[in-house]
């Protein structure tokens, strides 16, 4: 893993294209991700973006943004009124292109110290997005945040199964992930389980069931055919995750699997789709 540390000159990016509808801002603490080589890494469309890969493989380079903090301090007021005079809310999403609770943060906290930097000056709307349940380690920030800020915590689970045959493990235990929901959840703060990419799920009914049991407000389903930034998964279609998934369950890798799991799912709770579930849009 090359882990380099530089000064960024912005931290807050203008919302385009998916994020749009989302948020107004996007947030990221780290260039590249230390979960590239695990499941979510897989089908990561971040990937295919040769701006930010700059011909590095993925999950083989971090970059860290080790001024971040100072930088959103410094720049939050202008971005908070670039979104006023549009009006619109003020909206933060972090992160849309790296895992803000990767394995480096344990070393820099540069999502920590962001964290601490946003409580002084909070955007109208966070969502905290990860696939870990290392989240769990700045509850207190999170819990203090909450009062002052509408956060949604969105943890990734792609569905009832560990990994799939032929993938690499994930980033984070099933179990674990589970209980970090339960834990945001009991604490009163918006938490939403993102089966991210969805994967073939070997009991549906068993699986919502206890995700609704963990008190989660709601459940994104983000298929990769809609989910990767190309209408057709074709950037998907390149990586070894279909293949898996056809060889768990034929059919798995198309929109009619999905909405199939989607009916189900709304039996146990409100459901949103892809890009619209992400921007809070939930139905039963």
């Amino acid at each position: 893993m090359q882990i380099v540390e530089i000064n960024c000159k912005t931290i807050l990016t203008r919302a385009s294209g998916y994020l749009k509808p989302v948020c107004t801002h996007s947030l990221n603490p780290y260039t590249g991700c230390g979960f590239g080589r695990s499941s979510c890494g897989v089908g990561c469309y971040v990937r295919f973006n040769q701006w930010l890969t700059r011909g590095r493989m993925w999950g083989g380079f971090v970059d860290v943004k080790i001024n971040a903090p100072e930088i959103y301090l410094k720049t939050v007021g202008a971005e908070k009124r670039w979104a006023e005079k549009r009006n619109q809310l003020f909206a933060i999403f972090l992160s849309s292109s790296t895992d803000p609770w990767q394995p480096i943060e344990k070393k820099y906290r540069v999502t920590r110290r962001l964290l601490e930097a946003i409580a002084a000056n909070p955007p109208d709307s966070l969502i905290l997005q990860t696939h870990s349940a290392t989240i769990c380690d700045d509850f207190s920030s999170i819990a203090r945040l909450a009062e002052a800020s509408d956060v949604r915590v969105q943890i990734s689970i792609e569905g009832d199964r560990e990994t799939l045959p032929g993938l690499p493990p994930p980033p984070c235990s099933l179990e674990d992930r589970l209980v970090a929901l339960e834990k945001f959840s009991h604490a009163g703060i918006s938490t939403v389980a993102c089966l991210s990419p969805l994967y073939p799920l070997k009991a549906p009914e068993k699986f919502f069931a206890r995700l609704a049991q963990t008190g989660v407000s709601a459940i994104v389903i983000d298929h990769f055919i809609e989910g990767d930034g190309t209408p057709d998964g074709s950037r998907t279609f390149k990586t070894p995750l279909p293949a898996a998934m056809e060889a768990i369950e034929p059919g798995s890798a198309s929109l009619a699997y999905r909405d199939k799991i989607v009916d189900v799912a709304r039996k146990y709770l409100p459901v949103g789709i892809s890009q619209t579930g992400f921007a809070g849009n939930y139905a039963s």
